[in-house]
Formats: structure tokens, sequence, C-alpha cells
């Protein structure tokens, strides 16, 4: 009976330690979608990909689901490429698929890098299935034509307008005559006094204005408002100079932010990086547009543009440089020479909004200046933000020199930033 119990504590503490061991695995090839969104994002998977559109690659969510094998999804995203010389067929399939387009490789993630971003995809790609159970039928298609009112509506309600200041008119009419009526009927108003044209006094019609203009007090009233409303003209007028809130230039390519930015969902910063790390936003270059229009609405006249701008032929899918001419792009906002602005500072440090100031571009069929761009405006703006120092490099550093002058130690101008480039050169 000894030796049956000893055999158990054995048994146990095997199966304990095979537990510890199952559990130890499981944490740490488990699929983290936290470090794999951020995994997504610094290997810059978003150029190619969507989680629920098609864009230069397949839409991720519907696709990752789809296989089962996650080995092959690993193998595939660390090095697609030998895949494909090892003639797999799945790698030549989708290959083909995609016009033979080489996708990046990535041998810098380690398997359990590529299961956290594609347990990011799948949990991503959750949110998408279960918003569209959610929704009711047609709540999509309504969302982007509810656009305002229609033009019937508006016409109808000032027709109504119109028709209803006619009805006032006629009205008044009658009222008169049946007032007239009533007072000839009386005895009051002789009949033929309305006939008798000549009854009639003579009416001098500049006598009353002859009067006001002899009131002092009348004409000091009228020239004083005439003085104020030219003034407040005059100032409205100098103050709106050099304001261009609402310009809309005309493009040489018609290019819809609704279509890309709003109905594709395309990030603002995959076509304008430079609004991430620079100084400009960046006008993004025609490659861009190739990413994903060597393939998309090729047929289009507008892609055509493109395509001549390049001297790409669409039909050999190969370039001819001596038929590259560049885009005339018209600028819509424009500051001052000697207004400093980084969109760098703002966008990434700040985490301000493209559309804070730019307005809902995700809406907008042709881009217009949304905001007066003054230095009013930009004041009350800085007045109004909190800023959110926790966390940031900059303000923690300048929490560290403050700390420096109260202890009395030396503080120099390049402790706060005073040899960093952009201090002088911008």
């Amino acid at each position: 009976m000894r030796n049956f119990s000893l055999i158990l504590k054995q048994i146990s503490k095997v199966l304990v330690i095979i537990v510890g061991f199952a559990a130890l695995s499981n944490s740490v090839y488990a699929q983290d979608p936290a470090k794999g969104e951020a995994l997504f994002k610094s290997s810059n998977c978003g150029s190619c990909h969507k989680i629920d559109v098609r864009m230069t690659g397949p839409a991720l969510g519907p696709t990752i689901t789809s296989e089962p094998d996650e080995a092959y999804l690993i193998k595939w995203i660390q090095n697609n490429q030998a895949l494909i010389a090892a003639k797999n067929p799945k790698a030549l399939t989708i290959y083909n698929e995609y016009n033979q387009s080489q996708m990046s490789v990535f041998t810098n993630l380690s398997d359990q890098d590529v299961k956290d971003i594609l347990g990011y995809v799948k949990a991503e790609w959750k949110k998408v299935e279960d918003a569209k159970k959610a929704a009711p039928a047609g709540a999509a298609g309504a969302a982007v034509a509810d656009s305002g009112p229609s033009n019937v509506m508006v016409f109808g309600l000032i027709g109504v307008i119109v028709i209803a200041f006619l009805i006032i008119l006629v009205l008044n009419r009658v009222i008169g005559t049946l007032e007239r009526l009533l007072l000839q009927k009386q005895g009051i108003l002789p009949e033929d006094l309305e006939e008798d044209e000549t009854s009639k006094p003579k009416v001098d019609r500049l006598a009353t204005v002859k009067i006001l203009a002899k009131n002092k007090k009348f004409v000091f009233f009228v020239v004083l408002c005439g003085v104020i409303g030219l003034g407040s003209w005059t100032w409205v007028t100098l103050w709106n100079t050099n304001v261009h809130q609402g310009y809309q230039p005309v493009q040489p390519i018609k290019y819809s932010h609704q279509l890309h930015a709003g109905a594709m969902k395309i990030d603002c910063q995959y076509c304008h990086s430079g609004a991430y790390k620079g100084k400009n936003a960046s006008i993004p270059s025609l490659n861009v547009c190739m990413n994903c229009h060597k393939v998309v609405k090729t047929e289009s006249p507008e892609i055509q543009k493109i395509y001549n701008a390049l001297g790409y032929d669409p039909q050999t899918q190969k370039y001819d440089s001596t038929k590259a001419k560049p885009i005339q792009w018209v600028r819509i906002h424009n500051l001052p020479d000697f207004a400093y602005f980084n969109h760098s500072q703002h966008v990434k440090v700040a985490g301000i909004r493209c559309q804070t100031c730019h307005g809902q571009i995700q809406e907008m069929q042709e881009v217009y200046q949304y905001s007066p761009l003054t230095m009013k405006w930009c004041i009350q703006c800085h007045k109004r933000t909190e800023v959110n120092y926790k966390g940031n490099a900059y303000y923690d550093r300048m929490t560290d020199v403050h700390d420096r002058i109260k202890r009395g130690e030396k503080v120099t101008a390049a402790s706060l930033g005073g040899i960093e480039c952009g201090k002088c050169h911008y």
C-alpha cells in the first residue's frame, strides 16, 4: 500500500511538470494582438494590406481566417520568395494572381512575431464581421449617401415661401377692396372718389425728403450709420486679406478623398508620409498611386493621366523615362514665408488628427481649404489644447533641466535643444 502511494506521488509530480510546461508554452506561443498591432504598423504592412479591403495585396481578414495551415502563413510572411522559388503550389497561385508582384520579405520577424500579427488581424476581422452583423441592412450605404438635404427639398421650401408671400399680397388687396366697399355702403366714402382722378390733390413726393434733410438729428443719424457700416466693411475686408478659406482650385487629376480616405479607409499618411516625420506633409509620388492602380481601375481616364505622366505602358508594364512629365498640382494650403509650421510636431508629438485643421477630408470629393489658417486661429487652438506631457521624451528632458536649475547645476542652451538642426535651419 505504501509503494502504491509513492507511485501516485511520482505520477502527480510528473503531471504537475507537464502542466507547467504546457502553460509556459501557451504563454510563449499564444498570439498577442496588442504586440501584433505594434508589429503590423512598424513593419508597414498597412502600406499594401487592409483588414477588409483589397489593395496592392489581398484583404488580410478573409485570407488569413480561410487558411488553416498557420505554419504555411508564417513561412509565407517571413520569406515568400523562397516558397515561390521552391515552386510551392499555393505560393505560385498567389504570385500569378497578383501579376507576379513581389511581396517584401520579413526575415527579421520571428515565428512568435508573425503569430502575434496573425492574432491582431483575426481580432480586427472579427470586429468587422460583428459590426456587419449588428448593423441593419443598408445602413452603410445610407451613411455614405446622407450628405445633406436634396435640391428638390430646398427648391420645394423656396416655392412654398414664394406661394405664401403671393397669397398674403392677394389677401391684402382683397381686404383693402372690402374695406372700401364697406365705407361706400355706409356713405363715408363717395363712390366716384376713386374714379375721379382730377379730384385728388397733387402730392409733392420730394416734400418728405426735404423735410428730413432739414432735420439735423436725422441727418446725423444717417451719417453715423453710414460711417459705421463703411468702417465695418473696410475692417472685415482688410482682416480677410489673403485669407483663402474655402479656396478650391481645379486639379489636373480628379482625385477623390471621399473615395480613398472615406469609403476605402486608406490612412492619410499612406500618401502624405511626411506629415508624421517632417515639416511638410508632402505631395505623394505617382509611384504611390501605382501601388494600387497597376491593377485597379486601369480603364479610368484619370488613371490614364497617371500612366502618361510616368511614361507607363499598361500592356507591357514598362516605364519609358523619355515620356515622363510631372503633374502640375495646384497648391491649396499655403502659409506666409515668415510663418513656421511643422507637421510632425503636431501629428506625431501632439497626436492631432488631420481633420482638426483640414476638416472632414474623408467626406470631400474635391479638397478645399477648410480652416482660415490665420494667426488668431492658431493662437486660439494653442490656448485651448491641453499638452499631454506624460511619457513624452521632450517634456521629460525639460523636467530634468528644471530640476537641475533648482539644484543650482550648470545648464547650457544645448540642454534645451539649442543645437538641434531645426532651431536654425528650416
